[in-house]
């Protein structure tokens, strides 16, 4: 069975990323987007019968789900909750339209919000891993930034990457998030020095090179094919899906330098039966640059070990010949917890609707979108596209 053009995804809405949630809860945020995101598609409270879900370190609990289903006064007869870190969003797209097409439902929810990590009184934060808290943090690897330094630091020992490759990721997403009025780092650009001036963090990561926590979230809605087609919205269909997974702490990973994106982005391809160069644009997970790079090679847009080069010869901004994270990415739109995930989602639906605004990438009728949880552990890779 192929879910290929069974679902789409017919409207969305994101809540600006700021510092201080000012007061929201989670929830509170859920409902928002829910909404809004409902009102988008043309839709009514009472049509949504699928619910998909992540969880939020804000008011991590068990039974999530089921909160969430209480609070927005839903009756789903389909409701789960999706843990993949940062590929929990787009592993949401290919499971809706995965229920869609099994019958289970017919317009699902799919929902997250944070609150940059601040938990509620009375809730407590979700434990790290056994694996890492025995084997990993002794040795420092505690948290996401000292691993993603190792495998930059890999990267370039193997394959020449330099500092100034890897800070041009940031600096072509900044042109980008300039022109996004909704980005939290949206109002001057930066250069590669700026970005190699910038305080160290973790040797070789500079602090304009990681992401920056903050509060947010987004929802879309997915639906049939035939029920997309009567919406006011251009419907994004999903067109291809894969997934992959294989470690949780980086010190099991098979290699530091090729990911689990590439059977993962093998399988969207292959389902879509589309190659990278048919893609008008890419929207890869960037909780670091080094991750846009080693996501470039392992998706197939350039062969392995000459990421770095190819992010220094193409232009990756908005209007250029390799459109890249068109909303600034996460480094400069932001990382609400799982919505920062969700963002590259929206954006690629975004785009094909045509509603891009200023930074709309001309003549988009098909883009790559790519969701990464844990340290490049947790891989879920989609082709999204209009008809």
């Amino acid at each position: 069975m192929s879910i290929k053009g069974k679902a789409a995804i017919t409207g969305f809405a994101e809540l600006r990323p700021q510092r201080d949630a000012e007061g929201r809860t989670p929830l509170g945020m859920m409902a928002q987007v829910a909404r809004e995101a409902i009102a988008d598609a043309g839709l009514e409270k009472k049509d949504i019968d699928g619910l998909l879900t992540g969880w939020a370190i804000g008011e991590y609990s068990v039974l999530w789900p089921s909160i969430i289903t209480e609070y927005l006064r839903l009756q789903p007869k389909y409701f789960n909750q999706v843990e993949l870190g940062g590929a929990s969003a787009a592993g949401m797209v290919w499971r809706a339209a995965a229920a869609i097409e099994a019958g289970m439902c017919s317009t699902v929810l799919c929902v997250v919000a944070d609150t940059r990590g601040v938990t509620t009184p009375g809730r407590k934060l979700p434990p790290f891993p056994p694996i890492d808290a025995e084997f990993d943090a002794p040795y420092g690897l505690i948290a996401a930034n000292p691993g993603y330094a190792l495998i930059a630091r890999r990267h370039m020992a193997e394959f020449g990457t330099t500092p100034q490759q890897m800070a041009k990721v940031a600096v072509d997403q900044r042109k980008n998030a300039c022109k996004n009025p909704t980005a939290m780092f949206g109002t001057k650009e930066i250069t590669i020095d700026d970005v190699l001036n910038s305080r160290m963090i973790v040797d070789p990561l500079h602090l304009l090179e990681i992401v920056s926590p903050c509060s947010g979230g987004g929802a879309f809605i997915v639906t049939s094919a035939d029920r997309a087609k009567r919406g006011p919205q251009r419907p994004v269909y999903l067109l291809g899906a894969g997934e992959a997974g294989g470690h949780c702490s980086i010190t099991n990973a098979k290699s530091l330098t090729t990911s689990l994106v590439k059977p993962a982005a093998e399988g969207a391809f292959k389902m879509a039966g589309v190659t990278p160069k048919d893609m008008h644009f890419v929207q890869p997970y960037d909780c670091y640059t080094i991750t846009v790079i080693v996501t470039l090679e392992d998706a197939g847009f350039c062969k392995k070990g000459e990421g770095g080069r190819f992010v220094e010869e193409h232009d990756l901004s908005y209007k250029g010949d390799f459109p890249c994270n068109t909303h600034g990415g996460q480094l400069s739109f932001g990382q609400p917890g799982l919505a920062g995930g969700m963002s590259h989602v929206i954006e690629g639906v975004r785009q094909l609707m045509g509603r891009g605004g200023e930074r709309q990438v001309k003549n988009a009728t098909i883009g790559y979108v790519n969701g990464n949880g844990g340290i490049m552990s947790e891989q879920c890779s989609l082709v999204l596209g209009v008809q």
